[in-house]
């Protein structure tokens, strides 16, 4: 337990937080990735499934891949006010721990052809607690760092950590052909053209990872005393109205990024069934994550508010190529597949430039904020309410933002049942991006925005 952290001292900074601080970091970054592959690995279960036997329907499939973004999702808005509760050190190994359970048990369901629909429902359902990790692990990694390199910590810790579902979707169409467990991992699954699969690997491979992560984060992280707080103290944050602005805003950057890499294997293999879908759609949560890491200081420099409404026009325009370059009907030849992958691409590209963007704007929102709101407050109690109330609301607004991961493959799926294509959901997202980025501009990014960032 660290009971003296001063991150905004500069002489304690360098003298010996930085080194504490970034120790925590990289152990946090493998455990919040491995949590990302394991809430994100039904995107390429599900498109195995009917060579394996499992017959599922389309609508079924979908709703698989939606699953752990609903389940994720809700475990956040629980998870946002654990590491306070709790601690980092703790909470970390604990969660990262409890991703287990989904792993062995996707290993063991797909290894049984009498496994039902609703055993899959229910283990795609746990994979949502890999998604609840993201709201903790960024609520503790924002306690170690000062305002000024907090931004490109966060985004080094998400980045980095998103590249999971990156990592799961290239890693698993390799180790599902493979008996990478030997006899250990049970015999491989029989396809009607004479091949065979190891789909148990989907859920085994990241076991032996979960359990190294686990143990590092329980001896090598560190609880912060000044961090503790309860529920009640934590619960300010539900009155403070830019809570609930940066929610949108964040919906609109990380749920897309989420929504986008859980709908993606699927949707590609709707539209252009003649496509090998899985050696393209590791790309697109990679070129995400990348950005993520590598943008954050770009925020630090411009402004978060300035670099996220930017973000969102540019994203209407990626959204308005990919419905340009959808084929009419999947079977018709009138779609571009190049053209739909490279604006796709860019969307991945401006989705993880926003996720770093809208990050970097919360901790800048709340040190105006606070002083406003709670002017009795000293300069020292000022400060830490301030870290306090940044690190619940970037907790809380990452988990409304992961309901993306929920809603996006739903929409397609809807879009199609209903119209044959899913040209509707995407028109929806490109409206909704035209919402944030007026939100952006009223609230943050005008000349006399009430709280310029």
């Amino acid at each position: 337990m660290l009971t003296d952290w001063r991150p905004e001292d500069p002489n304690f900074w360098e003298s010996q937080g930085k080194r504490i601080a970034t120790r925590n970091l990289w152990i946090s970054i493998p455990n919040l990735l491995l949590a990302f592959s394991v809430w994100m690995v039904w995107s390429v279960v599900v498109a195995k499934m009917p060579a394996i036997g499992f017959d599922f329907t389309v609508g079924q499939r979908f709703w698989l891949a939606a699953l752990p973004g609903l389940s994720g999702a809700t475990l956040r808005i629980f998870y946002s006010f654990m590491v306070p509760i709790f601690g980092g050190r703790r909470w970390t190994a604990l969660s990262t721990a409890s991703l287990l359970l989904p792993a062995i048990g996707i290993g063991f369901a797909v290894q049984n052809p009498d496994s039902s629909y609703m055993i899959f429902l229910i283990l795609a359902l746990m994979c949502g607690f890999g998604g609840g990790n993201f709201a903790s692990s960024m609520a503790n990694i924002a306690f170690f760092y000062p305002k000024k390199t907090k931004g490109n910590a966060l985004a080094l810790n998400a980045g980095l950590g998103n590249l999971g579902v990156s990592v799961m979707q290239f890693l698993v169409p390799l180790v599902i052909t493979i008996g990478v467990f030997g006899a250990i991992g049970g015999e491989p699954q029989q396809l009607s053209d004479g091949g065979q699969l190891f789909i148990q690997n989907a859920g085994f491979i990241w076991v032996p990872f979960l359990l190294v992560s686990a143990v590092a984060a329980w001896f090598g992280m560190n609880d912060i005393a000044d961090a503790q707080s309860s529920f009640s103290e934590q619960s300010i944050i539900f009155s403070r109205k830019h809570n609930w602005v940066m929610c949108i805003l964040y919906t609109g950057t990380f749920g897309s990024f989420i929504g986008y890499a859980a709908g993606f294997p699927l949707l590609m293999r709707t539209q252009f069934p003649e496509v090998d879908v899985l050696r393209y759609a590791f790309l697109g949560p990679l070129v995400g994550a990348l950005s993520r890491a590598a943008t954050g200081w770009v925020s630090d420099k411009f402004g978060g508010g300035r670099v996220t409404f930017w973000t969102f026009l540019a994203m209407i325009v990626a959204v308005f190529g990919v419905i340009s370059f959808l084929p009419t009907i999947p079977e018709a030849a009138d779609g571009n597949f190049w053209g739909f992958f490279a604006c796709f691409m860019a969307l991945f590209f401006l989705t993880g430039v926003g996720n770093a963007s809208t990050f970097q704007m919360i901790p800048s929102i709340m040190r105006q904020e606070v002083p406003r709101l709670m002017p009795n407050l000293d300069e020292a109690a000022t400060l830490k309410q301030s870290e306090r109330e940044s690190a619940a609301i970037i907790a809380f607004t990452s988990a409304i933002a992961a309901y993306g991961a929920f809603f996006i493959p739903k929409l397609y799926g809807t879009s199609i049942a209903m119209t044959g294509a899913p040209n509707g959901a995407l028109w929806a997202f490109l409206c909704f991006y035209a919402v944030c980025a007026v939100i952006c501009w009223i609230f943050y990014s005008r000349k006399s925005a009430p709280v310029p960032c």
